[in-house]
Formats: C-alpha cells, sequence, structure tokens
C-alpha cells in the first residue's frame, strides 16, 4: 500500500530574508478583509500562572474571526516547534518563546506587536 502526501508545491525549508517569511506568511494565512494585520495591537506575554509551575506564552488583544486566529496560532507553532492552542481569543504557547514570537509577528505584518508583563 502506497501513502499519499499533500503537495503543497512550496519546499522552502530556510530562509534570512525578512520579506520570503513575510511572503510565506500571507500564503499561510490569508486576511478576512476585516481585520488587518496592521492594525492590530498584539501583546506577548510570559505567563505561569495555574499551570502547575509550567511556562507558557501568551499573545492577547486579537480581533478578528475564530478561523484567523486559529491559523495565526498553527503559523506560531510550527514556528517555534511547540504545541499549544487557542482560549477565550487568546493563542497560548507552550514555553518561553516571546522573543522569536514578537519577531515572528513583526515580519509577518503584525508592527504594533509588543512585549508585554515582567
Amino acid at each position: 500500500m502506497t501513502r499519499k502526501t499533500k503537495k503543497t508545491g512550496d519546499h522552502l525549508v530556510y530562509s534570512t530574508d525578512p520579506d520570503t517569511m513575510s511572503n510565506l506568511f500571507h500564503k499561510i494565512l490569508p486576511t478576512d478583509g476585516v481585520t488587518d494585520p496592521e492594525n492590530q495591537e498584539l501583546r506577548v506575554w510570559i505567563d505561569k500562572k495555574s499551570r502547575s509551575g509550567k511556562v507558557v506564552t501568551l499573545i492577547k488583544g486579537f480581533s478578528g474571526m475564530e478561523n484567523a486566529i486559529k491559523d495565526l496560532a498553527k503559523f506560531l507553532k510550527v514556528n517555534c516547534g511547540v504545541g499549544g492552542s487557542v482560549k477565550n481569543g487568546e493563542i497560548l504557547i507552550q514555553g518561553n518563546h516571546r522573543d522569536k514570537i514578537v519577531d515572528l509577528l513583526k515580519t509577518a505584518g503584525y508592527t504594533q506587536t509588543k512585549k508585554a508583563g515582567g
């Protein structure tokens, strides 16, 4: 029995060009026309309250459709190589990846992204 794989046609493994990351992001995450990434004010937090001492990175402030926030969470999880979820309009990424996530969001067009918390 042969295994069928999904062919996407885009086999980019690594790039240092920030424009390439932005273009790749927009291929994966099409905007819905209602919320532009430039107008989103996202805050990236580090939190470990009520998580048994485990550290998570929280992204708050996203306003948009439910499938758009899920696509953004998937993009961040894949690029950080970790798990996570979407709960109550917030994106939770496992581990302390605040600096990497801020850089990823800024190259993806979310220019008003800032670190928050201590």
